[in-house]
């Protein structure tokens, strides 16, 4: 059985949606990081970064229990552990990890930044607002290009790449994304859209997520609270 520490967030999802893809077993743990859950002892124990989401396989490489955090590292470790989707020779995986780390490096990140800055910033910063826009926009490029040549990010299979990418992409409007710029990035995200387990696992705790309006959300997901010693 796998526990799985996390919320309704791309991150999260992209766990979700990996352990619906590979029918295991898992139970799901909410870690409200509007609230500070975060911060707790017993969820820094497995994921010291305070970051979501994290895992608890009861059987893990060497039949003991394995802790892990960092999406990007949680997918590797479930596709070694299942054998799908990372790909089977070794040229496959090494294309796969390169697009799945392109996610890691610079999707999430710089999508992350456009959200902060065009939708949580106290005060409309032009030049954050434009260079985070752009940087959006770039990227949506890259992935425009190579699934036009592509089905997938990785080659004509679907793998851990796509999964880690395609929940970034669900907030395309909050990014400043035009689809109509970027056809080819349009038909891989809704092909993806329509698979069932994707289906299934961006459902995973969704009712539990709220807007982040309130003064003391905001202060812990953005504020001080975030860089006291711990």
């Amino acid at each position: 059985m796998i526990d799985v520490y996390s919320t309704a967030t791309p991150n999260g999802h992209k766990v979700h949606i990996m352990l619906e893809e590979c029918g295991l077993p898992y139970r799901v743990h909410h870690i409200n990081i509007s609230e500070g859950d975060q911060f707790k002892p017993e969820f820094l124990a497995i994921s010291p970064n305070n970051k979501i989401p994290a895992i608890v396989d009861s059987d893990g490489p060497d039949g003991q229990p394995m802790s892990l955090f960092e999406s990007g590292a949680i997918l590797v470790y479930l596709a070694s552990k299942t054998g799908k989707f990372l790909g089977n020779t070794d040229r496959e995986k090494f294309t796969t990890l390169q697009w799945l780390m392109f996610q890691m490096g610079g999707v999430g990140p710089m999508l992350g930044q456009a959200h902060h800055f065009r939708i949580y910033a106290p005060e409309k910063v032009e030049y954050a607002v434009n260079r985070y826009t752009n940087e959006a926009r770039r990227l949506y490029g890259v992935i425009d290009r190579q699934v036009a040549k592509t089905t997938y990010l990785a080659g004509d299979e679907y793998t851990i790449a796509d999964i880690a990418t395609f929940p970034w992409l669900r907030s395309w409007k909050n990014q400043g994304i035009d689809w109509e710029e970027f056809p080819n990035a349009k038909r891989w995200f809704d092909e993806i859209s329509e698979r069932p387990a994707v289906k299934r696992g961006v459902e995973v705790l969704a009712s539990l997520r709220k807007p982040i309006s309130d003064d003391k959300s905001k202060e812990i997901l953005f504020g001080a609270t975030q860089y006291q010693k711990r």
